[in-house]
């Protein structure tokens, strides 16, 4: 049945009475603006991994609106939805426009979403919208605004292999969030999450239940007095479900979820909220009211904070009347550009086909936009999720059907055109993910015909499996079957899909023990579940001094020295308030000279200086090693008292080493012109990974598929120069955030920055939002000269690189080495490549005469100890195992090859030897008829290998191996042996 609008009768909200006096003249017509907003963030730090909203757990299916009439029927969630709902479909980007012009119009500022990548060595990846403002939380940065609404992106996936299976699990969703930094409290975001639900969304009050923490009486009352929710459909809940923390001590308290009923006829009676088959959680608040100690006792905070979270694909589901996230317009789009590639009908698939196709769509999202926010496909850390996710992707397209490229090149690459879609979809969401469309595409084409090689290797390998397994129960008795672990290593390690393995072992008669796989399987769902799933907020006493110290004021950019006061001291991390001397202490002021380590320029080098009085007698010196930032933007200058004492409150004179500083500041503007230089000749798509500026050298990390051509590193070395030549004067400005990025200014890797940025140009060379110093013109970096480029993880590579004085020195050191290279070598410098090369290949020749005597005296010497092979009964397999003195493992090699052909079939012959420098060396080969008796060469080596400190393998008829205790080989020779003689003597071919 359809359901009715809004009831005329329902209770009002109390939005006038509860309101701050200064949001009431905010408050707008419920019409939306319109105007095209960046996606904004949704903090919010508890929940279900990969639902998309908080810790509960709802599901729902129902039939497809519009696409699919395949399912089971159910009630669409409103007749009227209001302007955007008029005809019937509320668009994901309108859903979150109104979400966000709702708080918009009600005081809050509109911030835009943050990385992925978080600035949080606590977290992995960004998992829930609260992580930008988690110092706030904790008191340890300023609020720049009472309040703020964003819509923030979101990756989690521990729960991966529910995606695709439930209603809800995704990998990447949109978390849409409003957050009170102490503005206001329950009342009125109780009243706003309703109005916004009910007037805005146009949801049936009638549908939407509530759920309270079972002691929070206040948000009880709230919500049935204030707000007019029946008693009936507010239910009181757990810890567990109900009350929200960031760990084992820090800020707390109490949530309160509002849920859609499905069917509401069912009546309230013994309705359970759990029920994914009739309700769904779709916007979850977080009244953080407490601290929790560390005895467990909870204390109110005195900054009452809110944090939530409405899940905006699981609000696209409501509202578009689909009967799970992925049919909204928020991802079918790429669903169906991917059952097209794979002429498949999604409303006509069966149920495992949608399954997978959900997984792409899903999946599609999440790689484009960490790509998009610089974490390149590897396999570690981050590169890892990404390219797991790829692969997931690659899998399932072949599962489905799609070849090639699903556009009839079968050597081709399907991620790119599905990418596409992503792109399309992301203006919204990522609207730089447009502006780097040229290297998510070539990423994830090289990542996936990478790994299409990758799955053969791995039918290769299921086809040795299979002989193994079909080899050794002939050999037992048993009946064949692959292990878990081997089923584990073709399904994590290749991409295999398990169902593909245990159809193929079964058309050759093989079983696939599927509960060691999922042993192993759980074993990894572990692993990943126990890593970075959770925002963590502590308060200690950190956040105690913080009270006492205003932020650094930094004098750096004009001066390298000035007059502060001792704000704070620290040893081992506690406040003190002398420090004497010969103490480590970490030293707080009001204001320094010396730059806090950022940006990748690492922090100042000098001296502080405490006079003593009246005298003027000096009374403490202190050499500063290092400056961090910390507690905001409090600058930590970390150093050694040599002489006298520090007291809290005293004038101290601080003193930056003028020489390192110059380095520094070399280096820094070295490394823009190098990123400038590096668009210039390998294209504008490459982007910074990570940097360091030291005091001697630069390291530029940046996004790239290939190494560079000496030519490259010629031009980009030529060019950085040539700039460098130019005498450019730099120009510093401080602008608006989004000034700087329409002006054209690059954002650097992993840099969180505020409305009001620094900008650092080259004028006509380059545009950086920069913190960090730099020299004022050009000409002071002198030179520059690349040391190194190599790769450090897949599509990742590394420039190291020398400026200023450091220039001057490497090149005088270079100039040295060659100068005595030349009088050694006895030609000029321009001669020294040819004669080198030369010399080289004389070595080469030199050395392969040598290797071709040493194996022919290796085979001399086979000759004498083929008289020595002894006959094994019963097939009469003749059997030699030597020790062949220093004979190196080429000659080996070849005496072992001699000799199982002198032997004929079939035989067995084991050597080793100990060539020298503490080395084992040792060789096996065996004859068609000793292989079809189940003895391999491979394994039987590497056993013998391990009793010499070594290992080795190779094919079944040919191996080496090798090891580090020579002292052993006699005895593992012995045992080689006895193991051959007992192999041939019970097995039969």
């Amino acid at each position: 049945m359809e359901v009715a609008a809004l009831s005329s009768t329902s209770r009002p909200l109390p939005l006038l009475s509860t309101a701050p006096a200064h949001r009431l003249r905010l408050l707008p017509p419920r019409s939306i603006s319109g105007r095209r907003l960046r996606p904004s963030t949704r903090p919010r730090g508890f929940g279900c991994v990969g639902d998309g909203v908080g810790r509960r757990h709802s599901a729902r299916n129902n039939r497809f609106f519009i696409r699919s009439s395949s399912s089971a029927s159910v009630e669409p969630a409103t007749q009227e939805v209001g302007a955007e709902g008029s005809s019937g479909e509320w668009s994901g980007d309108a859903i979150r426009r109104r979400f966000l012009d709702f708080y918009a119009a009600r005081g809050h500022k509109i911030l835009p979403s943050s990385s992925l990548v978080p600035d949080d060595p606590t977290v992995f990846l960004t998992i829930a919208g609260m992580l930008q403002f988690k110092p706030i939380f904790l008191g340890k940065e300023p609020r720049r605004v009472p309040c703020a609404t964003t819509s923030q992106k979101c990756i989690r996936t521990n729960d991966i292999e529910n995606v695709g299976r439930t209603a809800r699990h995704q990998t990447f969703f949109e978390m849409l969030g409003n957050f009170s930094f102490g503005d206001y409290f329950k009342k009125e975001a109780t009243a706003w999450a309703w109005e916004l639900a009910t007037k805005e969304y146009g949801l049936p009050a009638e549908r939407l239940w509530i759920s309270v923490f079972e002691d929070d009486d206040e948000a009880f009352s709230i919500w049935h007095n204030e707000v007019g929710v029946p008693k009936e459909r507010i239910k009181r809940m757990g810890a567990d479900d109900n009350f929200w923390t960031s760990g084992t001590t820090g800020p707390c308290g109490p949530c309160s979820e509002i849920y859609y009923d499905f069917y509401p006829e069912r009546g309230s009676s013994d309705a359970d909220l759990g029920d994914d088959s009739r309700f769904i959680e779709f916007y979850n608040l977080v009244f953080m009211q407490y601290n929790k100690n560390d005895d467990g006792s909870l204390e109110p905070l005195k900054q009452k904070n809110i944090d939530t979270g409405m899940g905006l694909e699981r609000m696209a589901r409501i509202l578009q009347k689909v009967p799970n996230n992925y049919e909204t317009d928020l991802i079918f789009p790429i669903i169906e550009k991917a059952a097209s590639m794979a002429m498949v009908s999604y409303p006509k698939a069966d149920d495992t086909t949608k399954t997978n196709l959900k997984i792409i769509g899903d999946h599609m999202r999440a790689v484009v936009y960490l790509i998009s926010d610089g974490v390149i496909p590897s396999n570690i850390g981050r590169g890892y999720v990404v390219r797991r996710l790829i692969r997931r992707v690659v899998r399932m397209g072949r599962l489905i059907g799609i070849r090639g490229d699903g556009h009839g090149n079968s050597e081709g690459a399907f991620l790119p055109s599905l990418a596409e879609v992503v792109i399309s979809l992301s203006t919204e969401i990522d609207p730089d993910a447009e502006a780097r469309r040229k290297t998510i595409l070539g990423e994830l084409k090289r990542e996936e015909l990478r790994f299409v090689q990758t799955l053969e290797r791995g039918e290769k390998l299921l086809d040795e499996l299979l002989d193994e397994a079909l080899l050794s129960a002939g050999n037992n008795g048993n009946k064949p079957s692959l292990s878990g672990k081997d089923v584990f290593l073709l399904y994590d390690t290749y991409g295999f899909p398990v169902e593909i393995t245990a159809e193929i072992a079964g058309e050759r008669g093989v079983t696939v023990d599927m509960k060691g796989f999922n042993i192993e399987m759980e074993n990894q769902r572990k692993q990943s579940q126990a890593a970075h799933n959770v925002v963590k907020l502590s308060v200690g006493n950190e956040t105690e001094i913080v009270k006492s110290i205003p932020d650094t004021e930094f004098l750096g950019y004009d001066s390298l020295s000035a007059t502060a006061v001792v704000k704070g001291l620290l040893v081992n991390g506690d406040p003190v308030n002398e420090v004497s001397e010969g103490s480590e202490v970490e030293i707080l002021l009001d204001r320094t000279p010396f730059y806090a380590e950022s940006g990748g320029q690492v922090g100042d080098n000098g001296f502080l200086y405490a006079n003593g009085g009246e005298d003027g007698k000096q009374k403490a010196v202190v050499e500063i090693s290092d400056v961090q930032k910390s507690l905001g933007n409090i600058f930590v200058h970390k150093g050694t008292i040599k002489q006298g004492s520090v007291e809290v409150g005293k004038e101290i004179d601080a003193s930056v080493d003028a020489k390192l500083r110059q380095g520094a500041k070399a280096h820094h503007t070295a490394t823009h012109l190098l990123q400038s230089a590096l668009k210039s000749v390998v294209g504008s798509e490459t982007s910074q990974a990570g940097s360091l500026v030291a005091f001697d050298r630069l390291r530029f990390d940046f996004n790239f598929h290939r190494p560079l051509s000496e030519e490259e590193l010629m031009t980009i070395e030529s060019l950085v120069n040539q700039w460098i030549s130019t005498a450019t004067q730099l120009e510093t400005n401080v602008m608006a955030l989004q000034d700087a990025k329409n002006a054209g200014a690059i954002a650097m890797f992993g840099e969180k920055y505020g409305e009001q940025v620094r900008v650092v140009e080259v004028p006509g060379v380059s545009m950086e939002l920069c913190g960090g110093t730099h020299v004022s013109n050009t000409a002071e970096i002198r030179g520059f000269k690349i040391i190194s480029e190599q790769g450090i993880a897949s599509g990742i590579r590394r420039i190291e690189a020398v400026a200023g004085d450091a220039f001057v020195e490497y090149v005088c050191a270079r100039d040295n080495y060659m100068r005595r290279l030349c009088s050694s070598l006895k030609v000029k410098a321009e001669n020294v490549n040819s004669r080198v090369e030369t010399i080289l290949e004389e070595l080469r020749t030199t050395r392969n005469e040598v290797s071709s005597l040493c194996s022919k005296i290796a085979v001399l010497k086979a000759e004498s100890l083929a008289s020595k092979s002894i006959t094994v009964e019963p097939h009469n397999v003749r059997i030699v195992v030597e020790n062949m003195g220093d004979v190196d493992a080429d000659g080996l090699k070849s005496a072992a090859e001699y000799l199982v052909h002198t032997l004929q079939d079939p035989a067995a012959v084991i050597l080793g030897s100990s060539p020298g420098d503490g080395k084992v060396s040792l060789a096996a080969a065996f004859s068609p008829g000793v292989v079809k008796m189940g003895v391999q060469a491979g394994k039987f080596v590497g056993g013998i290998a391990k009793l010499c400190g070594g290992g080795g393998g190779g094919k079944p008829n040919f191996a080496q191996a090798g090891g580090r205790k020579p002292e052993n080989l006699s005895d593992a020779l012995e045992r080689a042996r006895a193991e051959i003689i007992a192999a041939v003597s019970s097995n039969s071919s």
